[in-house]
């Protein structure tokens, strides 16, 4: 598949278009026009890019790329050597920030929800084209301590925890640093029942405060874990619908 064919397929998919993001979304780094196989990631980390090299990759999918708005503009160090790796190797680094949060079935959130194993799973606070906090509800409700250990097993993380409610039933999310939007979900209703609880990536120090409250159980599971499925899902999109050699490599991050 030609590079051009790529972008403009994950374009049409993922519409950037539509979003206003803290950094450029689409091809970042120009490499290879020929693309046979791609590896996708969370982050463009140094060692996914060491992966990547070693399996003769052509492009690197990523959801956290580079040129972020607040970082500075020079190219040392870390960026430096990172872009160099691309170069030298004329591999592709291609990146989407907010839309591969918030795309409705391939999205962060939507997998999540899906991961989770929720019902009812809607929108509720919205961000077009798509959803930056979504809820959902269990057809069993469980205790603050049972949500716990099945976040812990499913994400693989020690997951940070504020409350104890003895039943949770609905649930809203949102992954990666998303705990901002805990005040915004408080007295928000989802098939006419309020939110029992709040799932991001991280925990902020005021985030404790906001939960114990407002009366909100909060769940932290980790911002790499809660953004692996993703860019995931995207790839196996790409295998499924132009025959390309995708593989997901997840570079262990605790964070």
């Amino acid at each position: 598949m030609l590079r051009e064919q790529l972008i403009n397929a994950l374009n049409e998919l993922l519409t950037p278009q539509q979003l206003k993001d803290y950094c450029p979304n689409g091809l970042q780094v120009e490499g290879t026009t020929n693309i046979k196989k791609i590896v996708t990631g969370v982050t463009a980390s140094q060692a996914l890019i060491d992966r990547a090299i070693d399996m003769n990759a052509d492009a690197i999918l990523v959801h956290h790329g580079y040129f972020w708005k607040s970082e500075t503009q020079v190219i040392t160090g870390i960026k430096k050597n990172r872009i160099k790796a691309l170069l030298e190797n004329d591999i592709n680094l291609i990146a989407y920030h907010l839309p591969i949060d918030v795309h409705p079935v391939l999205g962060n959130n939507a997998q999540l929800g899906k991961l989770l194993g929720l019902q009812n799973i809607a929108g509720l606070l919205g961000i077009t084209p798509g959803n930056i906090v979504m809820a959902g509800s269990f057809d069993i409700p469980k205790s603050h301590d049972d949500l716990v250990l099945s976040l812990s097993n499913t994400f693989q993380r020690n997951v940070v925890s504020v409350g104890n409610k003895s039943s949770i039933s609905t649930l809203a999310w949102c992954t990666g640093g998303g705990q901002g939007f805990i005040d915004e979900v408080v007295g928000k209703l989802h098939n006419g029942k309020p939110i029992d609880a709040f799932i991001s990536g991280e925990i902020s120090e005021q985030t404790t405060h906001s939960a114990r409250e407002q009366s909100i159980d909060y769940f932290s599971v980790g911002h790499h874990a809660s953004e692996r499925y993703g860019v995931k899902a995207v790839g196996e999109w790409l295998a499924d619908n132009h025959a390309l050699d995708v593989m997901f490599v997840d570079i262990d991050n605790p964070a």
